[in-house]
Order: C-alpha cells, then sequence, then structure tokens
C-alpha cells in the first residue's frame, strides 16, 4: 500500500460562476432582413456597439454580497478591431457565469476619447473582506472624462498603478442617458453602520418602447452607507442613448420573430386541480360573455366573436363592463375555460433603446378563483375572497438585438412580478423553450413548482404550483396583436379599454366575517393579521383591465 502524502496545495473551492451558462440548446441561423438584427452590431448614430460575452478574469473576492460567496470582476475579451472597453463587468459568485458588456468604434470622429485621468474608487488592500483564493489585491478605478464626455464604466486592475488612459473610452455626452442602480452585485451591503463599498448593476434610468437610453452592462461601484438615497442622488456613470432609435433598423421583422417565439416560447404548466384554465378571447365572447352599460344593466349585449362591437379607446369612466353568461349552464362552462383552444397575443416590445426585444406573451383566463389562507399549519379557503371575472396575466421574453439570445425572463405575479436571468430558468427537455408555473386558481406565474405564501412567516396566502397534463404550449396557438417596428391589425377587443370585469357582487366585509366566525382561538387572531396586512389585488373589487390598459404596455416591466 503506498503512502498517503498530503497536499501542498489549498483545497480549490469551486463556485456556480466557474461554470459558463449556454442555452441548452444550438441556436439556428436567423431568417434574414434589411437591419441590424442578428448581425452582431447595432449603429447607435454614428457609435457602433457590439456585445461582448466572452471575458477574461481580473479579479475575484470570495467573501460579502449574495449568499456570502463573492464576486468575480472580468474584462471583455477578445474586442474586434476598432473598437474600445467601455467598462469592466462584475457578477456575484452565486450563479453561473453569464453576462456581456458593449463595447464602441466611433464612425465618424470625436464621439469617444480617453479619459484624462482615473480616480481610485476602493481597493483590498485597506478591505474587511478576506480573500482565500489568491494573495492579489484588486482596485476599482473611475475614469475622469473630458469636458462634454461621460463615463460608463470602471476599469478593475490588481496594481495600485493608475490604468493607461488608452484603456477605456469615454463618450461624448449627446450620446448617453441617465442611469440607475438596478440591483445588488456585492459588497458591505446598505445596513453597515460604516461607510462601505457596494458594486450595483445599472440600467438606463428611463425605459419604455419610446425610451432611447441602451444598457451597457457594466456595474457601478461607490462607497456607500445606510443614509445613501438613490433616488436622490447623482451616479457618476452615464448609459449609453440610440439616437436611430426611431427607425427600429435593429429590431427583427416578422419572420424573425416568428423565428425567436419558436425557439423560446413558454410552456406552462397548470396545478393538476386547476378548474380555471385559460381560453382564447374569441372562444370567450362566442360562447355567451356579455356587455353590460352603466344605466342599461338588464340588457346587456352579447359581443361579437372578434369583439368588433366593444367600445373603443376612451378612458375607463366605468361607462361599460364585460361579464358572464347569464345561463348557468354556459356561465359554468364559460368559467372553466378551454385550454384545447386557447391562444396567446404577443405585444413586440423594443426596448433598452431598441438594443433588445421584449415579446410580452399575454395569456387571458375568464375567471380567476378564490383564494386559500395558510395559518401556520392549517389551511383555512377564502370564500368568495380573490375571485374575479376576467383575468390577464403575462411572461416577458427579453431577447438581445445584438444575436437573438435569451437574457432573461419576466413572469407576473398579481400586480407585481419577478424578473429572471436565464440562468435561473426552467426549459422544456433539452430545448430552449421557457418552462413556468401557473399557481392554483390565482394564476400568478412562478418559474418552478411549490409553494410561494403571499404574506410573511408561515401565515399568507397560498400559491401552490405543480406540474400537471393541464399544459399550454404558448408556441403551438398565438397571434401578434402589437409591434411598434411592424404594421399590425389589431383585434378589436385590444382597444376595449374598459374593465373585462364586473365590480363585486358579494360585501368583502360580509366574507371576512363569516371566515372568522368559523375560526377559534389563535387561528382566529392568525386570520385577522393577515386581512390587515393583504395587498389589494387580493381583493379584486374592481374588474380588471385589458393588456394596453397595464403600465408596461408602453414601459418596463418594474
Amino acid at each position: 500500500m503506498g503512502n498517503c502524502i498530503p497536499s501542498l496545495h489549498k483545497e480549490i473551492k469551486y463556485l456556480p460562476i466557474d461554470t459558463i451558462f449556454k442555452l441548452p440548446s444550438p441556436l439556428p441561423n436567423w431568417p434574414p432582413g434589411t437591419g441590424d438584427f442578428g448581425s452582431g452590431y447595432i449603429d447607435l448614430g454614428g457609435l457602433k456597439v457590439c456585445q461582448i460575452v466572452t471575458f477574461n478574469k481580473v479579479w475575484a473576492i470570495d467573501e460579502g454580497g449574495l449568499e456570502n460567496l463573492g464576486a468575480t470582476f472580468y474584462e471583455p475579451s477578445p474586442i474586434p478591431d476598432g473598437f474600445s472597453m467601455f467598462g469592466c463587468y462584475c457578477q456575484p459568485n452565486n450563479k453561473p457565469l453569464f453576462g456581456w458588456v458593449l463595447a464602441g468604434k466611433d464612425n465618424v470622429g470625436e464621439i469617444l476619447k480617453n479619459p484624462i485621468d482615473y480616480t481610485l474608487v476602493w481597493s483590498s488592500e485597506s478591505s474587511k473582506f478576506k480573500n482565500t483564493n489568491t494573495n492579489d489585491h484588486g482596485y476599482i478605478w473611475l475614469p475622469i472624462p473630458p469636458e462634454g464626455y461621460k463615463a460608463l464604466g470602471h476599469v478593475v486592475t490588481t496594481s495600485h498603478e493608475k490604468p493607461a488612459l488608452d484603456k477605456i473610452q469615454c463618450v461624448r455626452s449627446d450620446l448617453t442617458d441617465d442611469l440607475e442602480v438596478e440591483s445588488w452585485v456585492w459588497g458591505q451591503g446598505t445596513t453597515s453602520k460604516v461607510n462601505g463599498i457596494n458594486v450595483h448593476s445599472v440600467r438606463p434610468r428611463e425605459r419604455g418602447v419610446k425610451a432611447q437610453g441602451v444598457s451597457i452592462g457594466t456595474f457601478l461601484a461607490r462607497i456607500t452607507s445606510d443614509k445613501d438615497d438613490d433616488s436622490n442622488k447623482t451616479l457618476s456613470l452615464a448609459c449609453l442613448k440610440n439616437n436611430k432609435f426611431d427607425d427600429f433598423s435593429s429590431m427583427p421583422n416578422l419572420s424573425q420573430i416568428q423565428a425567436l417565439f419558436e425557439q423560446y416560447s413558454p410552456i406552462i404548466y397548470f396545478h393538476p386541480k386547476e378548474k380555471y384554465l385559460p381560453s382564447s378571447v374569441n372562444w370567450y365572447f362566442a360562447n355567451g360573455a356579455l356587455l353590460y352599460q352603466k344605466g342599461q344593466e338588464s340588457n346587456p349585449s352579447s359581443i361579437e366573436p372578434n369583439g368588433s362591437n366593444l367600445p373603443q379607446d376612451g378612458p375607463n369612466d366605468g361607462a361599460y363592463w364585460l361579464d358572464l353568461p347569464i345561463d348557468e349552464k354556459n356561465k359554468e362552462k364559460a368559467i372553466k375555460g378551454d385550454l384545447l383552444n386557447s391562444e396567446v397575443y404577443l405585444h413586440i416590445k423594443p426596448m433598452l433603446g431598441a438594443t433588445s426585444t421584449d415579446i410580452a406573451v399575454w395569456i387571458f383566463y375568464p375567471f380567476n378563483g378564490p383564494g386559500t389562507a395558510k395559518l401556520g399549519l392549517v389551511d383555512v379557503p377564502f370564500g368568495k375572497i380573490g375571485e374575479h371575472v376576467g383575468d390577464w396575466e403575462h411572461v416577458t421574453l427579453r431577447i438581445s438585438n445584438f444575436n437573438g439570445v435569451l437574457y432573461k425572463v419576466y413572469v407576473s405575479q398579481h400586480s407585481g412580478g419577478t424578473w429572471l436571468d436565464a440562468p435561473q430558468v426552467e426549459f422544456q427537455n433539452g430545448s430552449n423553450k421557457v418552462v413556468v408555473y401557473s399557481s392554483l386558481n390565482g394564476h400568478a406565474i412562478y418559474h418552478k413548482p411549490g409553494l410561494v405564501l403571499q404574506g410573511g412567516g408561515d401565515i399568507g396566502i397560498r400559491n401552490d404550483t405543480a406540474k400537471s397534463n393541464l399544459v399550454l404550449d404558448c408556441g403551438k396557438n398565438y397571434s401578434i396583436v402589437a409591434a411598434e417596428n411592424l404594421e399590425i391589425i389589431a383585434p378589436a377587443w385590444l382597444n376595449y379599454t374598459r374593465e373585462w370585469g364586473p365590480k363585486l357582487s358579494y360585501t368583502l366585509g360580509d366574507e371576512v366575517k363569516k371566515i372568522e366566525s368559523s375560526l377559534k382561538g389563535n387561528l382566529k387572531g392568525a386570520f385577522e393579521k393577515l386581512v390587515k396586512v393583504l395587498p389589494n389585488e387580493v381583493y379584486g373589487e374592481e374588474g380588471p383591465t385589458g393588456p394596453k390598459m397595464k403600465g408596461n404596455w408602453n414601459g418596463d416591466e418594474v
């Protein structure tokens, strides 16, 4: 038997970031077009930019940040000839490497200039963080731009010497826009009582289908404290601005949109006990949905299957609303929906200065079912609370216009929702189709099965999701109802701006009292606490409005 020789080397600690995330399936060649989509480059108006997705590691720290696993700093590499770096990339170590930064090329002259100097923002020499995997120190530098120019990112080095002035480029101010903090990446956090380093991802402050701000993919590093207020603070960096935004030359054409949706179209799993399934809007109208007008409640009108007799545009003034059929048999049919004949509706949105395309996938449900309260170990049906007629939910796919890669997915949840990076998403059977889960009765969308409590601790409203044989493949039956860059004839129902359901026909206070009267002791007290903190959308006193009336129709999701 051989002798055991102790290792003289440190044990290597592997982290999620040591793995590079890739989509499960190789992407196809996108259909041809006349614009920049999928070409790898976008012209912002004299400044040509490309998206760099490969990096050289500069420095890493293995403490602090998310899950206390630290973060890693990178330089984009290789950078195409003639292009210049705008800044380094930083990512927390608790997830696989999946990021990008933009690099730029000046096509007209005087758009890009070297900084005139650097300021040291922070170095690890005096840091409270300990780094067990390296003896190198890290230094984060802020470029000082010449007058009339702005810096877009930081330089990170392992030397206390200032970087070369041509290491990074600053951009003429007319091609930049204001940015804001997006999410915390690494640092001491703002709960620290002493000033400390914090690194955040950033995004354009103004975002929407008409906004020109372009994300760079870089980060913002600052010495912050618990007294800092980002909403009133002038940030040291800027983002880019697309001055060619109006021609939509970077947006996908119709055939490219269809190819993108074929790649990424969501697969929605419903809970095995789900009774209130989606349908197409046309099916709902053809199966007895009614249009009511204020003052003529006794004489509702049937709705044409294509919604052509619905009032168009105008304010949501309560003058009209939709409701289920009056006949009990038809009402019961409508409430259940029709999964086999469901259709999803796509809104194609230019985002982040038309460097990304958002495909918002809207799903319609004729009815939203009642909620269930979880009071510790006991589940309590919520009676009629949570019920309403007409329910719209959506999933948004954010796709890079440089290469057609899916980078983010947004899932709507009641009146809010959550952005997910692609590595957080489940994909269907080795394909690039996104898997999401619709919660029982309430139809909030989540990226994994299980229980999510809407409340606090072990008391709240249940959002249960699970896989079952009830599945909606969104790619099988869809229609594009709106696209900022294409001529699309919108269905009449899209321009119906009133409510898709009536006001509640029951008194919420009475429903709450019914439930309270059936509870005793600690359960009653827990329920009373829950009622006080529930968000307004649980009560749903007003009928919901359609997709075009939502703030995210023209704006960003959050």
